[in-house]
């Protein structure tokens, strides 16, 4: 029997919470970096995300780690490796081949006009360079409103921003605003985000762990008001229940509530199905 969860998101109290297909899946049994899980995510219109690396030629391949064998059937840097090696690997997990960039932009095609995709760039600007750019350019470029581009490398973004404006961008940057709370309080985490909203990247979303938002909210500081109130929206992430098909237990239910109190835009999480199906049991008012 089919779910009545779509994993496509919350409505609670007037707002509506994306929830995001973490490295597309809508299940921790669902294959990692799967073009099936990502074409039912273009069919339904859902948000979902995978990480690219860059390949010898300059062009991308749907992969996490730096090296081929941590998620393939490959050995070696995935930078050093051509498109046609990378064709004649399988994943670890799954066993499928892996996604190449020129088959996301044949895939993007078929995409439903709410689907959202993003690219999580994992090599910072010094590796993708003006070729890698290109590349994205060459294959992407009128995908509008159907890819945000995301990274933690802010010269990538800017140089992205430069070459494709039409395309979203999104900025994470949680582990410098840890620092800064640890070192600076408060005060030093609003002012460095806040600057960085208001930077040359020029975010369409920001990207903040889940923890760091609740912390931060008890001790006094709103980081999705802040970032609402400049026109940004929030991703926090990512969100992972403990045990999916039990729903949450005492802690998670008591987190997930704070933080649909705040009225993220988006949660991520490798259960989006679970997790909507964990929430309308313990919310009478979600729908």
């Amino acid at each position: 029997m089919a779910s009545e969860f779509s994993g496509l998101g919350i409505a609670y109290k007037g707002h509506f919470t994306r929830l995001k297909w973490h490295r597309l899946r809508r299940s921790f049994k669902d294959p990692l970096f799967s073009a099936g899980v990502m074409a039912e995510g273009f069919r339904l219109g859902a948000s979902s995300e995978l990480d690219l690396r860059v390949r010898a030629d300059g062009g991308f391949v749907v992969l996490h780690d730096e090296e081929l064998e941590g998620e393939t059937t490959g050995h070696g840097l995935i930078r050093e490796a051509l498109p046609e090696t990378i064709r004649g690997l399988t994943l670890l997990e799954g066993g499928h081949p892996p996604i190449l960039s020129e088959d996301l932009a044949t895939m993007l095609r078929t995409a439903h006009p709410d689907a959202l995709l993003q690219f999580d760039m994992k090599d910072e600007f010094a590796a993708v360079g003006s070729r890698g750019v290109d590349h994205l350019a060459g294959y992407f470029a009128g995908a509008g409103s159907s890819i945000i581009i995301s990274g933690a490398d802010l010269d990538l973004i800017v140089a992205v921003k430069n070459r494709l404006p039409d395309l979203k961008r999104g900025i994470d940057p949680t582990n410098k605003l840890v620092d800064i709370y640890r070192d600076q309080g408060l005060k030093g985490v609003e002012t460095d985000l806040r600057a960085d909203i208001a930077g040359p990247t020029e975010p369409d979303t920001i990207y903040l762990a889940w923890q760091l938002v609740l912390q931060a909210a008890k001790d006094g500081l709103d980081l999705i008001g802040l970032c609402h109130d400049a026109g940004r929206l929030v991703d926090a992430w990512t969100f992972n229940l403990r045990s999916p098909d039990a729903g949450f237990d005492e802690a998670e239910a008591r987190q997930f509530a704070a933080l649909m109190a705040l009225k993220p835009d988006q949660i991520t999480t490798d259960e989006p199905i679970a997790t909507e199906r964990a929430w309308a049991r313990i919310a009478p008012e979600a729908n």
